[in-house]
């Protein structure tokens, strides 16, 4: 297609992720061979909105030729497709980064996820996002021609590779800006270069593409074929070259809803929902958002994907403006386009925007608006949707003070009134459950769904019949120190403070509640010489009816999860010893309190303390210590 500079020419090694990825596209997405056109043509659609968004301030950039268009080529005898584009092109450094390596971080975790599953791996795939690669699903062997606009003709590019190891890149001549991909395809896969299988992709996957796709006119009545653009005579556009978002809600079919999302979001899957929505007013803008049926695999990287693509007057401006959505909506996808705006607004000018603050507390409602009505008409789909999100979900609280209640309302839990982690109850579900005289919303935190099930904090509030949350997200303890009630109703952490039930329930009491501190003052008071410093106090339970022993914190110390948190972040903190409880009528509490010899009470009230601590999930400092004293113990039985 050009000439190529020979001592230009050099021969790279690919990224060994991007090895990876080849050979896992090219045997887990063989039944979605046919969506390598979409993700081209995708490619070209962005490159020329980055073209016509860097034209705005350079419009030399142009280069006399200012109709964008794609055009889709092929040779059915060669077996040759190729996809080109007027866009903004690159350069030779710009194609071994693009084209040579996967520059996301969380990469190389992703493809550890990737094993032999295959139908399983096209699906984490299609969370990746599969783009310019796909091209080697049909094809053995692929070349790409670009140019940068505004640069030399002298300074083109050719990049080819088989997708095995390595690609050469050569600097050419080439007249035209923007990016030509030239598949030769498989010997198995010529079917594609049909034109009308062609079309049918283009029509099917890239009708909703703002720029025209041209291909070669086919042999129909003049007058029956679309208007052509640009200076290419002999071709016509396949596609309807209009963004979809201003077309009239009415007109649009669900397919083409779903073909947009795949745009918009490089994501094979369809969306779960949607929102089309025109304001009018003070501000005049329209919203397409879309919420993915499955988190990206970078959702919780620092440099992931998030936001929304911001247009003004349908001039592409950015991807990714994240003004428009508050961090704990980061899943949601689509586009804003504005007519209230500059068109040479910046990510810094977007900040300094009264309007955008505005915006965006509309578009944030609406997005609620669509969960909520998810979570009322599909209950199901809503569970799916908050097994991907949900975690992300819990930072609404505290980052969006003003729907901090519709946040709280959407989010789910694990109960004590249901074996299973999966099943998941909602505040509105608990209050409903609430037994008469209860006032407080009763919740545990703890590092897994077991853990937390099986904790001794739980023994007086089963026995009473009273439900308890189980939080067992990372971000849970730090979610709740932001939702402080619901519904009128306080929330209560069952593993801190004093736990007074009063008479809920129908349990009868228990004898720990009948304890006083009095009755057994000696045995607290021995106990606590032998723990020392290690806790706070030592105290009589009312929690407890099956355990000897549990750690308690005080009202307002901080729970372990947000200290380990807080800690991984490099922040110090002050020691902050728990409370240790006894439960005088269990049996190893009563045989403490009986014994006279002061070394097996000892050995006996630090094994007691330690078992509390790892029944909270703690590390024992010592366990040597520990299994020592328990082997001692074990053998003064056998005696």
């Amino acid at each position: 297609m050009s000439e190529t500079n020979d001592h230009q020419t050099e021969t790279l090694g690919f990224q060994t992720e991007v090895k990876q990825m080849l050979h896992l596209m090219v045997h887990s997405l063989y039944s979605n061979k046919e969506i390598f056109l979409r993700e081209l043509i995708s490619n070209a659609a962005d490159a020329a909105d980055k073209l016509r968004f860097a034209a705005l301030s350079d419009d030399s950039l142009y280069e006399s030729d200012p109709d964008l268009r794609i055009r889709v080529d092929f040779d059915a005898e060669q077996g040759v497709i190729r996809v080109a584009d007027n866009g903004i092109g690159m350069t030779r450094q710009e194609v071994i980064e693009n084209l040579g390596t996967i520059a996301r971080s969380g990469t190389a975790q992703f493809l550890a996820q990737l094993g032999d599953d295959q139908k399983r791996n096209a699906q984490l795939i299609g969370q990746f996002g599969v783009g310019f690669y796909s091209a080697f699903i049909v094809a053995d062997r692929v070349e790409v021609f670009s140019r940068r606009a505004g640069a030399l003709r002298s300074e083109g590019v050719h990049w080819a590779s088989t997708g095995e190891g390595d690609y050469t890149v050569s600097t050419i001549d080439r007249p035209q800006r923007g990016t030509t991909v030239e598949l030769h395809l498989k010997p198995a896969e010529r079917e594609f270069a049909d034109p009308y299988r062609l079309r049918h992709l283009v029509r099917t996957y890239s009708d909703h593409i703002s720029v025209p796709v041209l291909m070669p006119r086919e042999n129909e009545p003049e007058e029956e074929a679309t208007e052509t653009v640009g200076s290419d005579g002999a071709y016509e556009s396949v596609n309807q070259a209009t963004a979809l978002w201003v077309r009239d809600r009415n007109e649009i079919t669900e397919d083409e809803y779903k073909a947009f999302y795949q745009h918009v979001a490089h994501d094979f899957q369809d969306p779960l929902l949607w929102s089309h929505n025109r304001v009018e007013g003070n501000l005049e803008y329209t919203t397409l958002l879309y919420v993915p049926a499955r988190a990206p695999f970078d959702l919780w990287q620092r440099d992931g994907k998030r936001g929304l693509k911001l247009y003004v007057q349908r001039v592409f401006i950015m991807d990714g403006a994240e003004q428009f959505l508050p961090s704990y909506l980061r899943f949601v996808r689509g586009v804003v386009d504005s007519n209230d705006l500059s068109l040479n607004v910046s990510r810094e000018m977007l900040q300094q925007d009264p309007a955008i603050d505005s915006m965006r507390k509309a578009i944030s409602k609406r997005v609620l608006d669509m969960l909520e009505r998810l979570a009322k008409d599909d209950p199901e789909a809503y569970s799916n949707f908050y097994r991907e999100f949900g975690e992300v979900l819990k930072e609404g609280p505290a980052e969006d003070p003003a729907n901090a209640t519709r946040v709280a309302q959407l989010l789910r839990f694990s109960s004590t009134f249901d074996a299973s982690a999966e099943k998941k109850r909602s505040l509105a579900d608990y209050l409903a459950a609430m037994p008469e005289g209860q006032e407080t919303i009763y919740y545990l935190v703890a590092d897994s769904f077991t853990n937390a099930q099986s904790s001794p904090h739980l023994e007086v509030l089963r026995a009473k019949g009273i439900e308890v949350l189980l939080l067992h997200d990372r971000i849970d303890e730090w979610l709740m120190t932001h939702l402080r009630d619901y519904e009128g109703k306080s929330f209560q952490d069952v593993t801190k403070g004093e736990l007074d039930l009063g008479q809920m329930g129908e349990a009868e009491p228990t004898d720990a509640d009948d304890a006083s501190e009095q009755t057994h003052k000696e045995l607290i008071d021995r106990v606590q010489q032998v723990v020392g410093e290690r806790v706070k106090a030592v105290r009589v339970s009312k929690r407890l009816t099956e355990s000897p022993a549990c750690l308690v914190l005080d009202e307002h110390d901080m729970g372990r999860q947000m200290r380990e948190l807080l800690k991984a972040g490099g922040q110090t903190l002050p020691e902050m010893p728990p409370i240790l409880e006894l439960n005088p009528s269990h049996p190893l509490v009563g045989q403490l309190e009986a014994t006279s010899d002061e070394g097996r009470f000892e050995d006996l009230a630090l094994v007691l303390f330690d078992q509390a601590r790892l029944a909270s999930g703690e590390q024992l400092a010592d366990p040597a210590a520990y299994v020592r004293r328990l082997n001692h113990l074990l053998l003064n039985l056998m005696r």
